[in-house]
């Protein structure tokens, strides 16, 4: 009898014994599937997928008539966009982390204050301690702040941070509509690239429930988003249409949508932005200005192409940006998006880039804004000579696709803008580049001579009605920088596009002017931005530094997730978020690229 039972017992924790040792490495499997780089099969995905979240049991007034799948095949062997940097000397390595650890310094005493005074909210008040809710009330900053803390080494913040976004309900909100793009870019964004740093598997589902979220959006006759959403219109289950939107909004969905159909194996994420993407190249050489896409379109007629104003700015930025960046998350399984940006790059040198005329006949380029004669037989383009802060991406974008497509004659360009931007944050007496201002363009691209007289007559113009005397008071009264004939927008508001490019450039080149140039803008800024609690958004950046430059008590979660992002990498060590090994998408979210 006591033979028996231990044979029992035995054969009971063999059997035990090789089921666990099965569960075991069906977790391992999972756990691989579930973090490798590449598409992830569905299986690994429906393991703990549920089906009972509340946006996927909407009912579908239009569903797509089928999937379009991932693309798979050999990748693209890209060159690589990272240059290979020298062993540094101990004198500069400490300037270097000096400078660093000035900057994690700034994000830790933002963050600091976030967490104390408007925790789970979407943004801090930097000068009263207040709060404020724009985007959805879900934790804006909390969830753009993720991955910088993460590259910061932050890892107590980190998990405090992750524990408190897994609480976030995206069936809630107060606000009446929601901004698609900005819901993108900083949420989906923010939850996907936390997920590729750390592996933590409770993000990639934060990730899935906003990506179901907004693939609601989605649900209109036509299968085109819904750029300023009713969410409560769709919580209620009424059938919706697409409105005109702006071309940046629509055109900036596909690299966070890619990359959750990568991770989770699930493709419709994928096919809802490649009915976008089909209808824009459809039309990219049918419009007033061949290669380049009017700033507003209309999804709900698909009408991409009709229009009169072009501009890499606000509107469209983000728009050219992603073109490159899918050629980069796809590894060039889809050629398109490298043909796209190949025209809207040439067509952008030749309509939208002009060089200003400057006293020391600076060797630099700006992006304007081109206005196109519509009229029936007519086909004049006018160039605006307009510079923006948010433009200043296009020179990081620019030297990336010289790297990535063989186009060496870019490359010149490229750091011709980026070295625009730098030297228009070393016009003002802060040291900061505005929002919007109007220059005096050269003749041509190439290098003209400095006319005091021609400018006062820029100076004039561009006063219009609004000139009460001569030029000198004009420019004495606006505090106009010689060749600056207007300043549209003098706010700073903290933007991140001027350091995203000179950081790109960098990394790119080694240029050894570039370390101080960065360092010189953060200072600029930290000094003008800082209140006691963080850093504010600044009224007008022509004030003096003897004059108060009127803090907006506004600190935008862009402020942790790309600005100090891209001040902190620009003085890490190169390894740190490799170009060739990660895409940031336009919020600096790095997404992790298929590599194999």
């Amino acid at each position: 009898m006591l033979y028996a039972m231990t044979s029992i017992g035995r054969r009971t924790w063999g059997w035990i014994s090789v089921i666990l040792l099965a569960l075991i490495f069906s977790c391992w499997i999972i756990s691989q599937l579930l973090t490798q780089d590449g598409t992830a099969p569905t299986k690994a995905w429906n393991f703990w997928q549920e089906d009972k979240y509340f946006w996927k049991m909407l009912p579908v007034h239009h569903p797509p008539q089928q999937i379009r799948r991932l693309p798979t095949g050999p990748l693209v062997q890209y060159p690589k966009i990272q240059r290979t940097f020298k062993p540094e000397d101990p004198s500069s390595r400490q300037i270097r982390e000096k400078r660093q650890s000035a900057i994690k310094y700034t994000f830790v005493k933002c963050w600091t204050s976030y967490k104390r005074y408007a925790w789970r909210e979407d943004e801090l008040s930097p000068v009263s301690g207040g709060r404020r809710n724009i985007f959805g009330g879900w934790s804006a900053t909390l969830v753009d702040a993720l991955d910088t803390m993460w590259i910061m080494g932050l890892k107590d913040e980190f998990k405090e941070a992750v524990d408190a976004a897994t609480q976030i309900d995206f069936t809630k909100t107060d606000m009446e509509k929601i901004n698609l793009f900005e819901t993108n870019i900083r949420y989906l964004g923010g939850f996907l690239s936390a997920y590729d740093l750390s592996g933590d598997v409770r993000l990639l589902r934060k990730a899935v429930e906003v990506g179901e979220m907004l693939y609601k959006a989605f649900d209109t006759p036509n299968r085109m988003p819904i750029g300023r959403w009713d969410i409560h219109s769709a919580i209620r289950g009424e059938k919706q249409v697409a409105v005109p939107v702006s071309a940046a909004e629509i055109g900036t969905l596909s690299l966070e949508f890619t990359r959750l159909s990568q991770i989770t194996g699930n493709s419709k994420w994928f096919d809802a932005i490649q009915r976008i993407t089909d209808v824009m190249a459809d039309q990219q050489n049918s419009t007033a200005l061949p290669g380049l896409w009017p700033t507003q379109l209309n999804p709900e007629k698909l009408v991409f192409n009709n229009g009169s104003e072009f501009t890499l700015g606000a509107d469209e930025d983000s728009l050219y940006e992603y073109l490159l960046k899918m050629a980069l998350l796809t590894g060039g399984r889809i050629p398109k998006y490298q043909i796209m940006y190949e025209m809207a790059v040439e067509a952008a040198v030749k309509h939208l880039i002009f060089r200003p005329m400057t006293p020391n006949r600076s060797d630099i380029l700006i992006s304007g804004t081109a206005h196109v004669n519509i009229t029936p037989g007519s086909n004049n383009v006018t160039l605006e000579p307009r510079g923006q802060h948010l433009v200043c991406f296009l020179g990081g974008l620019i030297v990336m696709g010289s790297k990535l497509f063989s186009r060496p004659a870019d490359l010149p360009i490229a750091e011709k803008l980026v070295d625009g931007c730098s030297w228009a944050y070393r016009a003002f007496s802060r040291g900061i580049m505005p929002e919007k201002f109007h220059i005096v363009p050269c003749p041509t691209k190439e290098p003209c001579e400095w006319h005091e007289e021609i400018w006062k007559q820029h100076v004039l113009k561009a006063a219009g009605k609004d000139s009460t005397g001569p030029a000198e008071s004009i420019i004495s009264s606006k505090r106009l920088p010689p060749g600056f004939t207007d300043i549209r927008d003098p706010v700073y508001i903290l933007r991140p596009e001027a350091i995203e490019s000179v950081f790109i450039l960098y990394r790119a080149t080694g240029r050894s002017d570039l370390p101080d140039a960065a360092w010189n803008m953060f200072t600029s800024i930290n000094e003008t931005t800082s209140t006691d609690l963080a850093n504010s958004a600044i009224r007008d950046v022509t004030i003096s530094k003897n004059e108060t430059p009127g803090l907006l008590d506004v600190m935008e979660s862009f402020w942790l997730a790309e600005t100090l992002k891209y001040f902190y990498l620009m003085f890490s060590e190169d390894f740190v978020i490799n170009l060739d090994e990660y895409v940031f998408n336009t919020e600096a979210h790095p997404f992790k690229r298929l590599l194999q």
